[in-house]
């Protein structure tokens, strides 16, 4: 499919709470654990992942993403100031990972959940470029990266894979500034959309996920 654009859930999804608490500047993107998907829209490619809000009381909510070979994301159009806030900070599980795909193809393309980043080329739209954080169905090691199957202008990264943590809660921070220079040789002073995607078209597979807050930060 082209790309166009170990902790308790609880302390997971709160996660925004903790670091607005403290000095340092945050910009919500996806305060799904308050129930809240306002913003983000829906952009289908081939069949249609399902994401949902789970129930629960507002605090300790996530996104639910199921992919049935299908392939359809959630983007947000929301510019961050990477000068004031470099950090993105997101919570994950997956239900299961695919078998047998080779990532590194078009018949592979397939992720039981990735979010990604977006430099936008504006009028110049073969001039965006964009930095997935995958979880890889492979075993992959961590930071693993390697160029999109249909596209030169995104790199795919690894920062979870294979079956060991399948059902757990991960947590991850990534320099988004420092990774589009060390994984696309791009300097770059802000994004343009954050985008959420399961898709499972190439395999006929099926994934389940659930994604928690989704933030910016300044440290």
């Amino acid at each position: 499919m082209m790309t166009k654009f170990t902790v308790p859930i609880s302390g997971l999804l709160l996660m925004s709470a903790t670091a607005a608490a403290e000095p340092s500047r945050v910009i919500m993107v996806g305060n799904f654990a308050e129930g809240d998907k306002s913003g983000w829209e829906e952009q289908e490619f081939k069949g249609k992942t399902s994401y949902t809000i789970t129930p629960g009381k507002k605090g300790n909510q996530s996104l639910h993403v199921r992919s049935t070979a299908s392939a359809s994301g959630l983007h947000k159009r929301v510019t961050i100031d990477l000068a004031k806030t470099p950090y993105l900070n997101w919570s994950w599980k997956v239900g299961n990972t695919l078998k047998g795909v080779d990532e590194t193809t078009k018949k592979g393309d397939d992720y039981p959940i990735r979010i990604y980043v977006v430099l936008s080329g504006g009028l110049f739209f073969w001039k965006t470029q964009a930095l997935n954080y995958v979880w890889s169905s492979s075993d992959r090691p961590r930071d693993d990266a390697w160029t999109n199957a249909y596209t030169e202008h995104v790199k795919m990264v690894a920062v979870d894979s294979g079956g060991g943590n399948v059902g757990s809660w991960v947590a991850h921070k990534r320099n988004v500034r420092e990774d589009f220079k060390r994984y696309l040789g791009k300097d770059i002073d802000h994004i343009d959309a954050v985008a959420i995607m399961a898709d499972t078209d190439n395999s006929g597979q099926s994934a389940t996920a659930n994604v928690g807050n989704v933030f910016f930060s300044s440290e």
